[in-house]
């Protein structure tokens, strides 16, 4: 059978002053790419997650997002990506959007050249309500109990995918993690979590809230610099757990990535006095390359 050639945008979400940011790919017009086929372009491009495009009922796009080794339901980073790449392209000329994923649409905002992607209200579910255990996690992350941010244990939250939050007390402990590939995807497969996401208070630059690292090894993402999906849980546990009030948060990630490529998220919370109710991560994104692979 002939190999047909698929282009792919190689896309730059959450960047930082037009530079850093998540390389996301990304493949417009792929109604007539097969589920296997789709999963063949993500492990060739080779990124962390891998966008596809195409027409919906539903909503104004229908996307589908795949790691190098499966498929997964949302991407906060592949989805600022699309939504950049269609203003790009002339294919967008709203400042509203939507899109269709695999269990239910999500509006799309797009205030000037920044694009910004709706969330659920978060579900917070406390460690100690769960199979893992504190020390297991320490243990992954290879830190000590002393080291949590006091009074504050990790944490699995959701606003469309699961991930387990986990509060240090200073910088310099998020930035020495040397992570258990291993045991964080035990954790993670107990948890059912896209990722684990440490995070200290201690940023690089005033005006923004916290600095966090992410690991995904269940999903095939040893570490990336920008994850949406997980920001969102990030600032609403901010306002609801910790009490930061601002609106919007800023969250940096990927300065202790080797070789480092600094992030920044905007997260713009809707809440009362109940919490946090509904919010909207965002940021920009700049086109690096374009590619071809070929599928079967």
């Amino acid at each position: 059978m002939q190999n047909s050639p698929v282009q792919v945008s190689i896309v730059y979400a959450f960047t930082n002053r037009g530079t850093g940011g998540n390389p996301a790919g990304v493949v417009l017009d792929a109604d007539q790419l097969t589920l296997t086929q789709k999963q063949q372009v993500a492990a060739q491009v080779g990124l962390s997650e891998t966008a596809f495009v195409s027409r919906s009922t539903s909503a104004d796009f229908k996307l589908e997002f795949f790691t190098p080794s499966r498929q997964i339901a949302h991407c906060g980073h592949a989805t600022i990506a699309t939504f950049s790449l269609l203003v790009q392209r002339g294919r967008l000329m709203s400042t509203t959007s939507s899109k269709e994923t695999v269990d239910g649409r999500r509006e799309i905002l797009l205030d000037g050249d920044r694009v910004y992607m709706e969330q659920r209200a978060p579900q917070y579910t406390p460690l100690e309500q769960t199979t893992v255990t504190r020390a297991e996690v320490l243990q992954a992350l290879n830190v000590r109990a002393e080291d949590l941010l006091m009074g504050h244990d990790p944490m699995v939250v959701n606003t469309g995918n699961s991930f387990l939050l986990v509060p240090f007390k200073a910088d310099a402990i998020v930035r020495s993690i040397q992570a258990d590939q291993q045991r964080l995807l035990t954790i993670s497969d107990a948890l059912d979590l896209v990722g684990i996401y440490p995070f200290s208070l201690e940023v690089s630059e005033p005006g923004r809230h916290a600095a966090a690292r992410m690991f995904g090894p269940r999903y095939g993402i040893p570490e990336e610099a920008a994850t949406g999906m997980a920001a969102g849980p990030l600032g609403a546990y901010l306002h609801d757990v910790l009490g930061l009030k601002a609106t919007p948060l800023l969250i940096e990630q990927g300065g202790h990535m080797s070789p480092p490529s600094l992030s920044e998220l905007e997260v713009r919370l809707q809440t009362d006095e109940g919490g946090v109710r509904s919010l909207m991560v965002g940021g920009w994104a700049r086109e690096a390359d374009v590619i071809q692979v070929e599928v079967n």
